[in-house]
Formats: C-alpha cells, sequence, structure tokens
C-alpha cells in the first residue's frame, strides 16, 4: 500500500492536443483577416462613395446641359425639334467633339430620354423612349432593377423667355463602369486580404516557433528532471534576448537550485543524524546490554550507567536541537523579514547578559555607532548569533578571560566583531571552521557540550541575510570573528529627518 502512495502521480491529459505554435499562428492570422477585412470595407466605401459622387455629378450637369439646349424653344417639345437639337448625325460628325450636349449623349453609360409637356416620348438616344417614369418629375434617384443599380435623374424643361414647362429630360446612367471598378476593387481587396492572412498565419507560426523556443527547452528540462530529480540538467542561458522568457528561465534555474538545496540538505540531515547519534547511541547501548547482564545488581555499575546513558541522552538531546536550528537558519535564506533590528541594541543585550552569566570573564565593548544601525533581520536570528559567537569565544579561551565586542557601521553594512586570546585556530582548520560537525580540538568541544555546529548556524544565518561571516586567527593567540549584516535602506534618510 505504502508502495503505490509512493509512486508519482502522472497527470494525462486526454484532451485533443492544439500546439500553442498553431493557436498563435491562427490568432495572428484572425487578427490580420479582421483587420484588413475592416480596413478593405473602409476602403471599398470611400472608392466607391467617390466614383458614385461623380457619376451623380455627371447625371446631374447632363440634365443641366440638355435643359439649357432644349430651353430655347418657346413652344411645347416636339419630335423633329429635339432630334434637330441632340441627333449628332443630323448636326454633323464633326461638331460632336465641340459641342458639349452631343459628348453628354455619345456615353456608354448615359441614356437620354426627353418628353413633350404632356409627358409624351418625343426622343431617346438610345433604345426606345417608353412610357413617362411614376413618380416625382423634379428629382434625381438611384434605383435597383434585377440587381443592377443605376441613377435616373429627371427635370422639367422649361422655355427661356416664358418660363413655361414645355417638356420634360429624363437622364439614364447604368453605372457600368462604376459597377465594373467596384467588382474589381473587390476582387483585389478579397485576394489581399486572403493572401495577408496567410502570409502573416505563416509568418506568425515561424515567430512563434522562434519565440517559444525557450518553452521546448524548459519543457526538456522539466521531463528531465521528472525522471531524476537530482539532475543538475537547468535552462541554459542564450544571452540572446532579455525578455520575459529569460526572465523566466532565470526564475526556473533559481527554483529548480532551490529545490535541489532542499534535496541535499535532507540528505544531509538525514545523513549528519544517522553519524552523530551512533556514538551516544552505541554508549546507551553498551551501558544497557551491561545492565542487562548483571550490572543491575551492583548499585554502584547501575549509577554509574544511568548517569552515562542520561548525559548521551542530554547530548543527543542538544545535537537534534541544533540541527533543528541549522535547518531554520538554511530556511532563513529563502522567507526573509521585514523585521527591522538595532544592532547596537542587540550587542549591547548580549554584552550584559554574558557579563552576568560569566563573572569570571572579562567582556569589553567598543562601540563606535554614532546613530542607530538597522537592518531587516530577525531579531531572535541576531541575538542567535551573539549568543554562537561570544560562546565559541568563551569556549576556546585559555588562561587570559578576556573577550572584546566591538560594533561599528559604515554607509552598507552593519559589522560586529568578537575577539578572544584563546588557543587560536591554525591555517588548516580555519577553512573547515564553518562546516558542519568540524571541531578543532574534538575532546575539549566534547567536555564543553559541543557538535561542531554552532558555527555553521552563524554561518548560514548571516549569509541568509545577505551578509558576510570572517574569522582571523592566530595559533596561541586567539580569534577574530567578524560578522557584516546589510543596512536598511532608508535608515540613514530616516535618521538624518528625525534629527532635523
Amino acid at each position: 500500500m505504502n508502495a503505490e502512495q509512493d509512486q508519482p502521480i502522472e497527470v494525462v491529459n486526454k484532451g485533443r492536443k492544439i500546439s500553442l505554435k498553431v493557436k498563435w499562428a491562427a490568432a495572428v492570422g484572425l487578427a490580420i483577416f479582421i483587420t484588413f477585412a475592416i480596413f478593405s470595407i473602409v476602403i471599398s466605401s470611400s472608392i466607391s462613395n467617390i466614383l458614385l459622387n461623380k457619376e451623380i455629378d455627371n447625371v446631374h450637369d447632363t440634365v443641366l446641359v440638355i435643359q439649357q439646349r432644349l430651353a430655347q424653344a418657346d413652344q411645347p417639345l416636339s419630335t423633329q425639334y429635339v432630334t434637330n437639337q441632340l441627333d449628332p448625325e443630323l448636326r454633323g460628325s464633326k461638331s460632336i467633339y465641340q459641342d458639349t450636349a452631343l459628348m453628354r449623349l455619345a456615353q456608354q453609360d448615359i441614356t437620354v430620354k426627353v418628353f413633350n409637356a404632356d409627358k409624351q416620348g418625343v426622343f431617346a438616344s438610345r433604345g426606345s423612349v417608353g412610357t413617362f417614369p411614376k413618380g416625382d418629375s423634379n428629382t434625381l434617384r438611384r434605383q435597383n432593377t434585377l440587381g443592377q443599380t443605376r441613377l435616373v435623374g429627371i427635370r422639367p424643361i422649361k422655355a427661356g423667355r416664358s418660363g413655361k414647362v414645355i417638356g420634360y429630360v429624363q437622364v439614364l446612367n447604368n453605372l457600368r463602369d462604376y459597377n465594373h471598378a467596384m467588382n474589381e476593387l473587390r476582387i483585389v481587396l478579397v485576394v489581399a486580404v486572403l493572401f495577408a492572412m496567410l502570409f502573416s498565419a505563416v509568418i506568425g507560426y515561424l515567430l512563434a516557433n522562434q519565440f517559444l523556443q525557450p518553452i521546448e527547452v524548459m519543457k526538456k528540462t522539466i521531463e528531465t528532471i521528472n525522471i531524476e530529480p537530482n539532475s543538475a540538467v537547468r535552462i541554459p542561458e542564450t544571452g540572446r534576448s532579455q525578455d520575459e522568457l529569460s526572465d523566466l528561465g532565470l526564475a526556473f534555474n533559481a527554483m529548480l537550485n532551490r529545490i535541489q538545496h532542499y534535496f541535499e540538505q535532507q540528505d544531509q540531515f538525514v545523513s549528519d543524524v544517522s553519524h552523530e547519534l551512533r556514538t551516544p547511541v552505541a554508549i546507551i547501548e553498551g551501558h544497557l546490554q551491561l545492565l542487562n547482564r548483571w550490572g543491575k545488581d551492583d548499585p554502584e555499575v547501575l549509577a554509574e550507567s544511568l548517569a552515562a546513558s542520561l548525559q548521551e541522552i542530554l547530548r543527543m538531546k542538544n545535537l537534534i536541537q541544533e540541527m533543528l536550528d541549522l535547518t531554520r537558519a538554511d530556511q532563513a535564506v529563502t522567507e526573509g523579514t521585514a523585521e527591522v533590528t538595532d544592532v547596537g541594541e542587540v550587542v549591547l543585550q548580549n554584552y550584559h547578559n554574558f557579563e552576568m552569566l560569566y563573572p569570571d570573564f572579562t567582556f569589553i565593548l567598543d562601540d563606535d555607532l554614532h546613530q542607530p544601525a538597522l537592518v531587516n533581520v530577525n531579531r531572535n536570528h541576531l541575538e542567535q548569533i551573539m549568543i554562537i559567537l561570544l560562546d565559541n569565544a568563551i569556549k576556546y579561551t585559555t588562561t587570559r578571560k578576556e573577550i572584546h565586542i566591538a560594533v561599528a557601521s559604515d554607509e552598507r553594512y552593519a559589522q560586529v566583531a568578537v575577539q578572544d586570546f584563546g588557543e587560536g585556530i591554525s591555517e588548516a582548520d580555519k577553512k573547515r571552521v564553518f562546516h558542519r560537525f568540524y571541531r578543532v580540538d574534538k575532546a575539549r568541544s566534547r567536555e564543553k557540550g559541543g557538535n561542531g555546529l554552532g558555527l555553521a548556524i552563524a554561518q548560514q544565518l548571516v549569509e541568509g541575510y545577505e551578509g558576510n561571516v570572517s574569522l582571523e586567527s592566530s595559533v596561541g593567540h586567539g580569534s577574530v570573528f567578524r560578522i557584516e549584516l546589510p543596512l536598511k535602506l532608508a535608515s540613514t534618510t530616516e535618521q538624518a529627518e528625525e534629527n532635523h
């Protein structure tokens, strides 16, 4: 049952998969299609209005020319009179290019019909005259006949002298040139829209393929890590572009590094516990076996075994607590804090506490702070760091029981130093003194109850708050541990405002 629960759950997407590239290409194509369609409609409407207005003006001018030509008669219009005025064959072929009325009649789209005062047809430039159209006899309108659009203009003809209506002129424009031009324009626009949509879809697909390459790499990286969680594979930094995908890759790598750090921390914790608890467990086991065989009947052996076992249990308890502290110190790297702590105040508090706890030691405080040194550090963590450094100084003090504490600050960091005059640390040990469970003098450390985790915890906490820890030491002359923590950025400005 447990084995089944430990197996990873695989999520299967049963829906039909559509590539993001295809979606991107389709979206770009659709957007271009809509844009071009709207653009085409606007262009087509604008050109249509321009051409149609031109044809309307043409009809209006033709009506006006015919009116002026026939208005010279002072009697009702007759077929013979109108024909003599408007028929190009009767007026001579040479004059057609000089006669405005005849030029109007020569247009292929234009048909002119003339009616007398009784609305009887007397002349038609093309075809038969037909009957007088119903409706208003003074209008210019658009007609739709059998799906064809044409313009019809009707105006009365008045005698030039008397002003009496002597007839009517009707001008019909079939708009063949207009319809032909608009059909060709629509075909061109439709082809342009389709070509633009196809071209943009192809370009969109190619661009999507290029832009989504980091996501493909990210996907392969995730698949690799799913197979091997401890894999060191990461998303490569191409350096070609600094965009959101590049930031995503960096954030993803940081997340993988953090996860791997947690895995390593867990493995290190298990390894350390197994290693460090082996000795006390063996000691307790030996004493219990001794008591089980014959020691329980000997009060002296019983008391000695119980005392030794209780001592080892206490040491295991302290060890487990320190390892938990070390784990919490690791978490301080990612959790951060919004708490603001005054470094000088914490140092002064620990200075007084250790003066009280160790009256046989001399503690000297060198406070070089001229204003509060504020840092974004959890106060309990800073107190823990100071306690570790002061305990370490006391632990390795020999004959000169004197501890110096210094606190200062510059433009960027708050600085604390703890100096002892004990046995010191060699160059070889200085490189390993911050390692977990490492002890310079293993026998002396065990006598003092040390497990070799204090300095590792202090270093982890300091570096978790983006600070620095360093060591200066000389064998036989003592050691100086220094820590630096970044100051709160606004602390100097706020303090200056307070002083004003």
